[in-house]
């Protein structure tokens, strides 16, 4: 490629990925002024832990709503990625390692109360306890970065069959049906005597659908990844992923100032204490998002980022959000969820097996293909 066209080119793409950055800010923002949970006008793991609650897999009754922003996400991606020719089936790359890495990312994200993304949005918030996440989040994929380099890496995917790609975008339709049109088949929070917590608070169905569209057709297209950003930026010190993100928390911090202002309304308040759907304990926010870093590296992508490569028509990725959903039910049956409160004992348990099970993983992974080479 020429040389000042290749500039130009990684140019545009930086600029795109920023203003697709300030877009998902503002409108992650907006969700929480129409209705969304506070700091949360999007957490792919609390979204997907929420219509895990609403589909009767766990019974916490304060989280039970099928999120029409996961379903969005799913289907905007599946629609730019169909207009653009960029739909391509194929799976096959270690299926079940990525479902059990999927689980165990779930558990480091109830354990923190939020995925990446919420964590940015949290800051964006004011909340402090998110700082510490970021910052074992970070330890977690410069651990992934180590295992990447001593050669680690999941089985090359195949091409499958259309059926086989559609399935998930299938299934999002579906649920959407489900929510629209026969209700009474779904868990709410809102009908439920004495449930309090963020099950009750969201938006209108078609506002969180139009908002999953089009944050989900943006991360298409700019390839959005918290994860990718960081362990890119530390690898070969290419900082246009993390850009976006970027852009999210200036433009959710600065809604967030105006709303605050021009509603005497509380959207951004500079504190540990207090914080919407939050906890103080700084080592296991910590040690929850090093889980969910690490995990992600070696699945190759943040939350957000599987769901996306899902709609693409990557049953990987699918398997993924499956191993998602599991560990959402998982942690809320079985007590691994933390809450305002605090975290439990048996999350703590479940946070230090998951890292263990993580360099598992990593460890048999490396020694496959160290023997696959001789």
């Amino acid at each position: 490629m020429i040389p000042g066209v290749c500039i130009v080119t990684k140019s545009n793409e930086k600029l795109t990925i920023i203003i697709a950055g300030l877009i998902i800010g503002v409108i992650s923002t907006v969700l929480v002024l129409l209705g969304n949970p506070k700091n949360m006008g999007f957490c792919i793991a609390c979204f997907i832990r929420d219509t895990a609650g609403a589909l009767k897999l766990h019974g916490a009754k304060g989280v039970m709503y099928l999120r029409p922003e996961i379903i969005g996400i799913i289907l905007g991606s599946f629609l730019l990625s169909f207009g653009k020719k960029e739909f391509s089936p194929r799976g096959g790359s270690s299926p079940m390692t990525r479902l059990v890495l999927g689980f165990f990312a779930m558990v480091g994200c109830l354990m923190f109360l939020g995925c990446p993304f919420r964590m940015i949005l949290r800051i964006a918030g004011g909340d402090l306890n998110a700082i510490l996440g970021l910052v074992g989040f970070a330890a977690g994929i410069g651990c992934g970065i180590l295992y990447l380099k001593r050669g680690y890496s999941l089985k090359r995917t195949y091409r499958l069959p259309v059926s086989e790609g559609s399935a998930l975008p299938v299934i999002a339709v579906a649920l959407l049906i489900i929510l629209i049109a026969i209700p009474s088949l779904l868990n709410f929070s809102e009908l439920i005597e004495d449930a309090k917590g963020p099950g009750l608070m969201h938006a209108a169905i078609w506002v969180s659908l139009l908002a999953g569209l089009i944050v989900g057709g943006l991360a298409q297209h700019t390839r959005l990844c918290m994860v990718g950003g960081i362990r890119d930026a530390i690898l070969f010190k290419e900082f246009k992923l993390l850009l976006g993100f970027v852009a999210i928390l200036i433009s959710a911090l600065i809604m967030n100032l105006i709303l605050s202002a021009a509603t005497s309304g509380t959207y951004f308040t500079l504190a540990f204490e207090g914080q919407p759907v939050a906890h103080m304990d700084g080592l296991w926010n910590a040690l929850g998002m090093l889980l969910v870093g690490f995990a992600c590296v070696l699945l190759g992508g943040c939350p957000l980022r599987q769901l996306v490569l899902a709609g693409e028509g990557n049953t990987d990725s699918a398997l993924t959000v499956v191993g998602l959903l599991l560990g959402a039910a998982f942690a809320h049956n079985f007590g691994l969820a933390s809450s305002a409160d605090g975290p439990t004992g048996n999350g703590k348990i479940a946070v230090i097996i998951g890292i263990v099970v993580v360099i598992i993983i990593g460890e048999f992974n490396i020694a496959r293909n160290k023997q696959a080479t001789k």
